[in-house]
């Protein structure tokens, strides 16, 4: 497995925002942008609400005009008022939803707009941190939990407090000693909600937790279903899946048990506030302090303020899980960009690939040092290889050379330029890569071949597709160069995808080549084609060749021999062969 797919993600599946003020004072930074909008959504929130609460009132009208004989004119014409005003309610509602979609919408297209251009400047440290599949999450889920707040929560909110204060203040209207007895059992509900949620959340956190580790676990195994297959672990990866699975299973079995609780023991504490109420109401009528159609209203208006109340738990828990999300987010888009150049940076207009390390120390962890004090000089137009045990530095020496990372300390020259008094980016075109991880995107062939190189012709892309031996492959395919390839290039084989990278790396006019394990995935028969090809690419150009197989570098410049992040030997091949020190035992050992 690789790097990243070892590392456990950063989502703790926590429920609640660590700085809540902040997180809404960044969402709001988007959402103002939206104003206008927002102001339109909140008045058409009140008025639909306060159409939607004179309900109550009304039915108390009409039930009053029956309680001694029926006046159907008064029932005729507050049942056309109700029905109207029930119309009107839910019209205005229809384009409040349409209208909080709109907003939620252009709200979440911004932050993957920026998410995504976040990820493209960070450095690659970061993703040597984090897993594939969390940054995926923050950009999918997180960000559809965002929207699904927005376009729902927020206005429900309001909705709750408008439903609250109009029908507390319709209640104190109609009988200010029911409100005494209604409120008796507010404080209970509050208790009880506040102390299950508080359960909740924490059961909820576990589940998150446990979800996130199925979710990884389930990435890992189908990103190595070949590895596992060849070892015929299938029911060995089942087995540790139906654990997991049992465990996400009965987490979720128990945050969902006590979530239905809530529901049903609120209803409870309701329905005992509605007896206290009818039978006070009802001796209040029968002393004459309270009418009838005063007394209907206030028990409608009673269950309308106790619905608010039922609903602020869930919607509160949304929102907290919305703000937590949010905070996912914005902590990448927190992330510091890679170094940024400095203000007298340059561009070398004529570079000639000279590359030298003077006393370059440097460790991916500041407190464990992998090289120490390297020092080498290639030359323009050498080959240059990079040998030595699994774990030696050899990578790491290309990442230093295309600035992914900072040094600890020394330098690395270009023409005798700090490369970091260069325009990094103008830096990197100056490199072209081929590394043993091959990349292959959805597109053409030919667009393939020609990434980062748009402005070359057909012809070149042929002439390059010969050099790399993969051209009449192309012409094989159903389109030739036109052929789509999926993602990540599964529909070819590996050697296939490596001479496509091969054939791109060829296209470029860049002075530095980077191969590293260039032609791991090919056979020998073709391997030997390619070492030719590359001879002529290399012709001019400083390159570094990184190689397991010995036999691939015997004819370089120079090779620089790696054991625990120092260069112990170097020379040619035949230099290092008559040392007969660690080169040689490396040399033989291949051929023994």
């Amino acid at each position: 497995m690789n790097q990243q797919t070892t590392r456990r993600s950063g989502n703790d599946g926590t429920q609640r925002a660590k700085n809540k003020k902040y997180v809404i004072k960044r969402l709001w930074h988007y959402l103002s942008f939206y104003r206008l909008k927002l102001l339109t959504g909140f008045i058409l929130t009140i008025l639909a609400n306060s159409l939607s609460l004179v309900g109550p009132y009304l039915i108390g009208k009409m039930i009053g005009a029956m309680e001694n004989g029926v006046e159907f004119r008064s029932v005729y014409i507050v049942g056309c008022l109700m029905v109207a005003f029930y119309v009107i309610s839910a019209i205005l509602n229809y384009y409040l939803s349409i209208a909080m979609a709109k907003i939620a919408q252009g709200v979440v297209y911004k932050l993957r707009e920026d998410l995504f251009s976040k990820i493209t400047r960070v450095s690659v440290s970061y993703f040597d941190t984090h897993l594939t599949g969390d940054i995926i999450s923050r950009m999918s889920y997180d960000i559809d939990t965002i929207s699904t707040s927005l376009a729902s929560d927020v206005m429900s909110i309001i909705t709750s407090f408008i439903t609250l204060i109009v029908s507390f203040v319709m209640m104190m209207i109609m009988s200010p000693v029911l409100v005494l007895v209604f409120i008796l059992t507010i404080p209970l509900t509050f208790f009880v909600t506040g102390k299950m949620s508080k359960s909740i959340k924490k059961r909820l956190r576990l589940r998150n937790q446990q979800l996130a580790y199925l979710n990884g676990y389930t990435e890992e195994m189908i990103t190595a279903q070949k590895t596992i297959q060849s070892y015929v672990q299938e029911d060995n990866i089942l087995e540790k899946f139906d654990e997991i699975n049992l465990e996400t299973a009965k987490r979720s079995y128990h945050s969902g048990k006590l979530s239905t609780i809530v529901g049903p023991t609120v209803n409870f504490i309701n329905n005992l506030s509605v007896v206290l109420v009818t039978t006070v109401g009802g001796i209040l009528k029968v002393f004459g302090y309270i009418d009838l159609a005063s007394l209907s209203s206030f028990m409608l208006y009673s269950r309308r303020f106790s619905g608010p109340i039922n609903q602020m738990s869930n919607i509160v828990a949304d929102i907290q899980s919305a703000l937590a999300a949010a905070e996912r987010v914005f902590n990448v888009l927190d992330e510091s960009d890679e170094t940024p150049d400095t203000k007298d940076a340059i561009t070398l207009l004529n570079p000639k690939g000279n590359i030298e390390f003077k006393n370059v120390s440097f460790g991916y962890n500041a407190n464990k040092t992998i090289i120490h004090n390297l020092n080498f000089t290639a030359k323009e137009g050498q080959k240059v290889a990079i040998v030595g045990p699994t774990g030696a530095g050899k990578t790491t020496i290309v990442n230093l050379l295309m600035r992914y990372y900072d040094l600890l300390s020394g330098k690395i020259l270009l023409d005798g330029y700090d490369i970091t008094q260069l325009k990094r980016n103008e830096y990197r075109k100056l490199y072209s890569m081929v590394l043993q991880d091959t990349w292959i995107f959805r597109g053409t062939v030919f667009e393939n071949i020609t990434y980062g190189n748009e402005n070359k012709n057909f012809n070149d892309v042929v002439e390059a597709a010969k050099k790399a031996r993969i051209h009449h492959y192309i012409m094989n395919l159903p389109k030739g160069y036109d052929t789509i390839l999926s993602d990540d290039g599964i529909s070819i084989s590996k050697g296939q995808r490596q001479l496509l990278v091969i054939a791109r790396a060829i296209l470029s006019d860049s002075k530095i080549l980077i191969l590293d394990e260039a032609t791991s995935n090919v056979d020998t028969h073709t391997e030997i084609k390619i070492q030719e090809a590359m001879s002529n690419l290399m012709e001019h150009r400083t390159s570094f060749i990184i190689a397991h197989r010995l036999s691939t570098i015997m004819n370089a410049d120079l090779i620089l021999v790696l054991k625990d992040g120092d260069v112990i030997e170097s020379g040619n091949h035949q230099q290092l062969m008559l040392k007969k020190g660690f080169y040689y035992e490396l040399f033989m050992s291949q051929f023994k």
